[in-house]
């Protein structure tokens, strides 16, 4: 009986992996903000790794809010170094909500998930390893009400 269980969720576990390589998707991870209190000195740093440059990809920075954050917006500094060239930095401002207050991401109890697109149909200069900062710039200092930031890197769907 151990013996078809372990069996049932190695294939399960298996099927998994394979389904979610097909789509080709760089990196989707995400990094938990202590006390959801995102502090200026905390850099939020990941790392992809692009193999194949003649694709096109879409860049997003994902981020996951408590419902009591008090902003309907977001001020980010997004930090991109690799590939041999020197860092870029850009601030964004996303909008997280409608002006009557409406959350735009995904609501799952007291979360709000949001995948924030920086870049559109981006083709990475060379072969190698990139890396990401996410900072937050906002007047706040800890923004309160932040539960996680990360990255999504995927290709372009034709």
């Amino acid at each position: 009986m151990k013996n078809n269980i372990f069996a049932w969720f190695s294939f399960l576990a298996l099927s998994l992996l394979l389904v979610s390589c097909k789509d080709g998707v760089l990196t989707d991870t995400n990094q938990d903000i202590k006390n959801l209190n995102w502090d200026y000195g905390q850099k939020i740093k990941m790392t992809v790794t692009v193999d194949d440059i003649n694709k096109e990809y879409d860049l997003y920075m994902n981020l996951r809010i408590t419902a009591k954050y008090k902003y309907s917006n977001i001020f980010v500094l997004i930090h991109q170094i690799g590939g041999n060239q020197k860092e870029s930095v850009e601030r964004r401002e996303f909008k997280l909500a409608l002006p009557d207050g409406e959350w735009l991401g995904s609501g799952s109890g007291n979360y709000y998930t949001f995948q924030l697109p920086f870049r559109k149909n981006y083709k990475f200069p060379q072969k190698g390893s990139y890396v990401f900062t996410f900072e937050q710039n906002m007047r706040d200092n800890p923004l309160r009400q932040v539960s996680d930031v990360g990255l999504r890197v995927e290709p372009v769907r034709n």
